[in-house]
Protein backbone atom coordinates (compact mmCIF):
# COMPACT_ATOMS: atom_id res chain seq x y z
CA UNK A 1 0.00 0.00 0.00
CA UNK A 2 2.70 2.45 0.94
CA UNK A 3 5.60 1.53 -1.07
CA UNK A 4 4.44 3.34 -4.53
CA UNK A 5 3.91 6.12 -3.48
CA UNK A 6 6.65 9.26 -3.73
CA UNK A 7 8.02 10.48 0.15
CA UNK A 8 6.06 13.71 -0.66
CA UNK A 9 3.58 14.51 -1.73
CA UNK A 10 1.57 18.16 -1.33
CA UNK A 11 -1.68 18.64 -2.55
CA UNK A 12 -2.68 22.26 -2.65
CA UNK A 13 -6.19 23.11 -1.78
CA UNK A 14 -6.04 26.47 -0.71
CA UNK A 15 -3.93 28.76 -3.79
CA UNK A 16 -2.84 32.43 -2.59
CA UNK A 17 -5.34 33.97 -4.86
CA UNK A 18 -7.68 32.16 -2.30
CA UNK A 19 -6.12 33.25 0.23
CA UNK A 20 -6.52 37.24 -0.82
CA UNK A 21 -10.09 37.01 -1.75
CA UNK A 22 -11.13 35.41 1.73
CA UNK A 23 -8.95 38.13 3.21
CA UNK A 24 -10.79 41.02 1.08
CA UNK A 25 -14.30 38.85 2.15
CA UNK A 26 -13.12 38.47 6.01
CA UNK A 27 -12.86 42.66 6.03
CA UNK A 28 -15.51 43.53 4.22
CA UNK A 29 -17.35 41.54 6.05
CA UNK A 30 -15.94 42.59 9.49
CA UNK A 31 -15.71 46.24 8.61
CA UNK A 32 -19.49 46.68 8.03
CA UNK A 33 -20.56 44.44 11.04
CA UNK A 34 -21.27 45.71 14.41
CA UNK A 35 -19.09 44.80 16.51
CA UNK A 36 -16.51 44.71 14.27
CA UNK A 37 -14.89 42.04 13.94
CA UNK A 38 -11.29 39.79 12.22
CA UNK A 39 -11.05 36.39 12.43
CA UNK A 40 -7.59 35.35 14.05
CA UNK A 41 -6.43 33.28 11.33
CA UNK A 42 -5.21 36.85 9.39
CA UNK A 43 -2.66 37.38 12.46
CA UNK A 44 -0.40 34.70 10.30
CA UNK A 45 1.71 36.40 7.92
CA UNK A 46 5.52 36.05 7.96
CA UNK A 47 5.76 39.01 10.74
CA UNK A 48 3.00 37.35 12.72
CA UNK A 49 4.41 34.03 12.58
CA UNK A 50 7.54 35.42 14.04
CA UNK A 51 5.79 37.36 16.76
CA UNK A 52 3.70 34.78 17.89
CA UNK A 53 7.17 32.29 18.09
CA UNK A 54 8.19 34.84 20.52
CA UNK A 55 4.86 34.97 22.72
CA UNK A 56 5.64 30.91 23.25
CA UNK A 57 8.34 31.58 24.34
CA UNK A 58 7.61 34.33 27.01
CA UNK A 59 7.29 33.58 30.76
CA UNK A 60 3.80 34.51 31.34
CA UNK A 61 2.86 32.46 28.08
CA UNK A 62 2.47 28.95 29.39
CA UNK A 63 0.49 26.85 27.37
CA UNK A 64 3.10 25.70 24.42
CA UNK A 65 5.22 25.02 27.41
CA UNK A 66 3.02 22.49 29.35
CA UNK A 67 1.19 21.23 26.65
CA UNK A 68 5.13 20.34 25.33
CA UNK A 69 4.85 18.98 29.15
CA UNK A 70 2.10 16.26 28.49
CA UNK A 71 3.98 15.27 25.37
CA UNK A 72 6.69 14.52 26.64
CA UNK A 73 5.44 12.57 29.67
CA UNK A 74 3.04 10.86 27.72
CA UNK A 75 3.81 10.48 24.20
CA UNK A 76 4.80 6.97 24.20
CA UNK A 77 1.04 6.37 26.06
CA UNK A 78 -0.46 7.98 23.24
CA UNK A 79 1.25 6.16 20.43
CA UNK A 80 0.33 2.77 22.14
CA UNK A 81 -3.09 3.47 23.09
CA UNK A 82 -3.74 4.74 19.06
CA UNK A 83 -1.82 2.54 17.54
CA UNK A 84 -1.55 5.08 14.82
CA UNK A 85 0.11 4.36 11.85
CA UNK A 86 -0.33 8.18 10.04
CA UNK A 87 -0.75 11.16 12.37
CA UNK A 88 -2.45 13.89 10.53
CA UNK A 89 -1.88 16.98 12.16
CA UNK A 90 -4.09 19.86 11.85
CA UNK A 91 -2.22 23.57 11.50
CA UNK A 92 0.80 21.87 11.41
CA UNK A 93 2.71 24.68 10.70
CA UNK A 94 6.46 24.00 11.06
CA UNK A 95 5.42 20.74 13.06
CA UNK A 96 8.20 22.00 15.75
CA UNK A 97 6.02 19.74 18.43
CA UNK A 98 5.01 16.69 16.21
CA UNK A 99 8.41 15.23 16.54
CA UNK A 100 7.43 14.13 20.06
CA UNK A 101 4.68 12.55 18.32
CA UNK A 102 6.45 11.07 15.86
CA UNK A 103 9.10 9.52 17.82
CA UNK A 104 6.72 8.04 19.91
CA UNK A 105 5.03 6.25 17.52
CA UNK A 106 7.81 4.67 15.29
CA UNK A 107 9.17 3.46 18.73
CA UNK A 108 6.19 1.77 19.30
CA UNK A 109 7.19 0.20 15.41
CA UNK A 110 3.84 1.66 13.97
CA UNK A 111 4.52 4.87 11.76
CA UNK A 112 4.45 4.89 8.29
CA UNK A 113 2.63 8.42 7.21
CA UNK A 114 2.54 11.92 7.81
CA UNK A 115 -0.30 14.20 6.90
CA UNK A 116 0.56 17.88 8.04
CA UNK A 117 -2.31 20.02 7.88
CA UNK A 118 -1.71 24.03 6.91
CA UNK A 119 -2.54 26.78 4.86
CA UNK A 120 1.17 27.48 4.08
CA UNK A 121 2.30 25.59 0.93
CA UNK A 122 5.95 26.81 1.35
CA UNK A 123 6.27 26.26 5.06
CA UNK A 124 4.57 22.60 4.26
CA UNK A 125 7.04 21.48 1.79
CA UNK A 126 10.02 23.01 3.85
CA UNK A 127 8.81 20.90 7.21
CA UNK A 128 8.04 17.83 5.13
CA UNK A 129 11.98 17.81 3.17
CA UNK A 130 12.78 17.98 7.22
CA UNK A 131 11.09 15.00 8.48
CA UNK A 132 11.72 12.61 5.66
CA UNK A 133 15.42 13.39 6.09
CA UNK A 134 15.12 12.44 10.03
CA UNK A 135 12.51 9.60 9.54
CA UNK A 136 13.67 8.04 5.71
CA UNK A 137 10.52 4.83 7.12
CA UNK A 138 7.81 7.28 6.50
CA UNK A 139 5.89 9.34 3.27
CA UNK A 140 4.62 12.72 4.04
CA UNK A 141 1.81 13.73 2.41
CA UNK A 142 0.51 17.46 2.75
CA UNK A 143 -2.70 19.38 2.35
CA UNK A 144 -3.10 22.94 1.75
CA UNK A 145 -6.16 24.27 2.98
CA UNK A 146 -8.30 25.53 5.84
CA UNK A 147 -10.61 23.96 8.15
CA UNK A 148 -13.42 25.95 6.24
CA UNK A 149 -13.81 24.02 3.55
CA UNK A 150 -10.92 21.29 3.05
CA UNK A 151 -10.99 19.09 5.90
CA UNK A 152 -13.47 16.08 3.95
CA UNK A 153 -9.99 16.45 2.09
CA UNK A 154 -7.59 14.43 4.72
CA UNK A 155 -5.89 11.44 3.52
CA UNK A 156 -7.51 8.12 4.40
CA UNK A 157 -6.29 4.69 4.57
CA UNK A 158 -4.28 2.66 7.64
CA UNK A 159 -4.85 3.39 11.38
CA UNK A 160 -5.11 7.19 11.67
CA UNK A 161 -4.49 10.00 14.81
CA UNK A 162 -5.80 13.32 14.11
CA UNK A 163 -3.76 15.95 16.16
CA UNK A 164 -5.24 19.72 16.52
CA UNK A 165 -2.84 20.59 19.34
CA UNK A 166 -1.76 23.83 20.57
CA UNK A 167 -5.41 25.10 22.27
CA UNK A 168 -6.31 26.39 18.63
CA UNK A 169 -9.68 25.04 19.45
CA UNK A 170 -10.40 27.89 21.69
CA UNK A 171 -10.23 30.35 18.89
CA UNK A 172 -13.24 29.11 17.40
CA UNK A 173 -16.35 29.91 19.04
CA UNK A 174 -18.95 27.15 20.31
CA UNK A 175 -20.58 26.78 17.09
CA UNK A 176 -17.48 26.64 14.92
CA UNK A 177 -15.91 24.31 17.38
CA UNK A 178 -19.01 21.85 17.32
CA UNK A 179 -19.33 22.27 13.41
CA UNK A 180 -15.29 21.63 12.92
CA UNK A 181 -15.27 18.43 15.58
CA UNK A 182 -18.50 16.90 13.73
CA UNK A 183 -16.52 17.36 10.65
CA UNK A 184 -13.69 15.54 12.20
CA UNK A 185 -15.59 12.77 13.93
CA UNK A 186 -17.83 11.96 10.17
CA UNK A 187 -14.10 11.41 8.92
CA UNK A 188 -13.34 9.36 10.66
CA UNK A 189 -13.30 5.23 10.58
CA UNK A 190 -13.39 3.09 13.93
CA UNK A 191 -10.00 2.38 15.10
CA UNK A 192 -8.85 6.25 14.28
CA UNK A 193 -8.31 8.98 16.89
CA UNK A 194 -8.51 12.64 17.51
CA UNK A 195 -5.56 14.24 20.01
CA UNK A 196 -7.08 17.45 21.19
CA UNK A 197 -5.19 19.97 23.09
CA UNK A 198 -7.28 22.10 24.91
CA UNK A 199 -6.27 25.02 27.75
CA UNK A 200 -7.99 25.18 31.26
CA UNK A 201 -9.65 27.85 32.90
CA UNK A 202 -7.38 29.44 35.64
CA UNK A 203 -7.18 32.26 37.64
CA UNK A 204 -8.04 35.53 35.63
CA UNK A 205 -5.37 37.88 36.34
CA UNK A 206 -2.85 35.14 34.77
CA UNK A 207 -4.72 34.71 31.82
CA UNK A 208 -4.79 38.65 31.49
CA UNK A 209 -1.14 38.50 32.01
CA UNK A 210 -0.71 36.24 29.06
CA UNK A 211 -2.55 37.34 26.95
CA UNK A 212 -0.83 40.96 27.30
CA UNK A 213 2.34 40.70 28.45
CA UNK A 214 4.33 43.58 30.05
CA UNK A 215 7.03 43.55 27.36
CA UNK A 216 4.42 44.88 24.40
CA UNK A 217 5.11 41.05 22.45
CA UNK A 218 1.32 40.50 22.18
CA UNK A 219 0.42 43.78 21.38
CA UNK A 220 2.80 44.19 18.39
CA UNK A 221 1.34 40.20 17.17
CA UNK A 222 -2.62 41.87 17.33
CA UNK A 223 -1.53 45.17 15.40
CA UNK A 224 0.38 43.25 13.24
CA UNK A 225 -2.93 42.65 11.67
CA UNK A 226 -3.80 46.06 10.93
CA UNK A 227 -0.40 46.29 8.85
CA UNK A 228 -1.49 43.62 6.81
CA UNK A 229 -4.68 44.76 5.62
CA UNK A 230 -2.63 47.89 4.65
CA UNK A 231 -0.02 46.47 3.26
CA UNK A 232 -2.16 43.73 0.84
CA UNK A 233 -5.75 45.49 0.82
CA UNK A 234 -4.35 49.46 0.59
CA UNK A 235 -6.16 50.68 3.54
CA UNK A 236 -5.16 53.30 6.13
CA UNK A 237 -5.40 52.14 9.51
CA UNK A 238 -3.16 54.38 11.37
CA UNK A 239 -1.68 51.67 13.60
CA UNK A 240 -0.47 54.26 16.63
CA UNK A 241 -4.36 54.78 16.93
CA UNK A 242 -5.11 51.17 18.06
CA UNK A 243 -4.24 49.65 21.22
CA UNK A 244 -4.09 45.72 22.03
CA UNK A 245 -6.62 44.91 24.92
CA UNK A 246 -7.68 41.54 26.27
CA UNK A 247 -9.99 41.11 29.02
CA UNK A 248 -11.16 37.86 30.68
CA UNK A 249 -15.14 37.51 29.80
CA UNK A 250 -16.19 35.40 32.83
CA UNK A 251 -19.87 34.84 30.79
CA UNK A 252 -18.24 32.98 28.35
CA UNK A 253 -15.28 31.83 29.87
CA UNK A 254 -13.12 33.17 26.95
CA UNK A 255 -10.05 35.94 26.61
CA UNK A 256 -11.61 38.48 24.48
CA UNK A 257 -9.28 40.01 22.31
CA UNK A 258 -9.26 43.17 19.81
CA UNK A 259 -7.65 46.58 19.40
CA UNK A 260 -9.66 49.47 21.22
CA UNK A 261 -9.64 52.97 18.77
CA UNK A 262 -8.11 55.51 20.94
CA UNK A 263 -10.26 58.41 19.13
CA UNK A 264 -12.85 58.47 16.59
CA UNK A 265 -11.23 58.04 13.36
CA UNK A 266 -12.44 56.64 9.62
CA UNK A 267 -10.18 54.28 8.18
CA UNK A 268 -10.64 54.04 4.07
CA UNK A 269 -10.36 50.72 2.07
CA UNK A 270 -10.42 52.20 -1.20
CA UNK A 271 -9.97 48.24 -3.14
CA UNK A 272 -12.96 47.19 -0.84
CA UNK A 273 -15.04 50.80 -1.08
CA UNK A 274 -15.26 50.62 2.46
CA UNK A 275 -15.30 53.70 4.71
CA UNK A 276 -15.61 52.14 8.60
CA UNK A 277 -16.08 55.03 10.68
CA UNK A 278 -14.49 54.11 14.30
CA UNK A 279 -15.45 55.23 17.72
CA UNK A 280 -13.31 56.20 20.54
CA UNK A 281 -13.65 53.05 22.36
CA UNK A 282 -14.50 50.90 20.32
CA UNK A 283 -12.95 47.34 20.14
CA UNK A 284 -12.10 45.80 16.62
CA UNK A 285 -12.22 42.42 17.77
CA UNK A 286 -9.64 39.96 16.61
CA UNK A 287 -9.63 37.00 18.44
CA UNK A 288 -11.24 34.95 21.23
CA UNK A 289 -9.33 31.99 23.07
CA UNK A 290 -11.87 29.47 24.96
CA UNK A 291 -10.96 27.90 28.27
CA UNK A 292 -12.35 24.30 29.24
CA UNK A 293 -13.26 22.27 31.93
CA UNK A 294 -12.31 19.21 31.58
CA UNK A 295 -16.37 17.85 31.76
CA UNK A 296 -16.69 20.41 29.44
CA UNK A 297 -13.70 18.95 26.70
CA UNK A 298 -15.86 15.52 27.15
CA UNK A 299 -19.44 16.40 26.43
CA UNK A 300 -18.05 18.75 23.34
CA UNK A 301 -16.65 15.22 22.05
CA UNK A 302 -19.18 13.06 22.99
CA UNK A 303 -21.88 15.28 21.12
CA UNK A 304 -19.43 14.71 17.97
CA UNK A 305 -19.78 11.11 18.58
CA UNK A 306 -16.43 10.72 20.31
CA UNK A 307 -15.51 8.62 22.97
CA UNK A 308 -12.93 10.22 25.54
CA UNK A 309 -10.58 7.63 25.74
CA UNK A 310 -7.89 9.29 28.33
CA UNK A 311 -7.35 12.99 29.74
CA UNK A 312 -4.48 14.20 30.79
CA UNK A 313 -2.92 17.42 32.14
CA UNK A 314 0.70 18.95 32.85
CA UNK A 315 1.50 18.93 36.53
CA UNK A 316 0.51 22.30 37.40
CA UNK A 317 -2.99 21.40 35.98
CA UNK A 318 -3.05 24.13 33.39
CA UNK A 319 -3.58 22.41 30.12
CA UNK A 320 -4.99 19.13 28.53
CA UNK A 321 -4.56 16.71 26.44
CA UNK A 322 -7.43 14.49 25.08
CA UNK A 323 -7.24 11.04 23.48
CA UNK A 324 -10.54 10.39 21.58
CA UNK A 325 -11.76 7.56 19.51
CA UNK A 326 -14.80 6.83 16.61
CA UNK A 327 -16.39 4.01 18.18
CA UNK A 328 -17.51 0.81 16.38
CA UNK A 329 -20.67 1.13 14.99
CA UNK A 330 -23.04 -1.10 16.39
CA UNK A 331 -23.29 -4.75 14.11
CA UNK A 332 -20.03 -4.46 13.56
Amino acid sequence: MWSAVAPLQIEVHLTPADIAAALREDVRLGLTSDPKRIPPRWHYDERGGELFDRITQLEEYYPTRREREILEARAGEIAELSGADTLIELGAGSSAKTRLLLDALAAHGTLRRYAPFDVSEEVLRASGARLIAEYPQITVHGIVGDFHDHLGLLPQGGRRMIAFLGGTIGNLFPAERADLLQTIADGMQPGDSFLLGADLIKDRARLELAYDDPGGVTAAFSLNVLVRINRELGADFDVEQFRHDAVWDAANEWMELGLLSLRPQLVLVPELEIAAPFRQGEKFHTEISAKFRPDGIRAELAAAGLDTVRFWTDPAGDFALVLAAKPAQSGQ
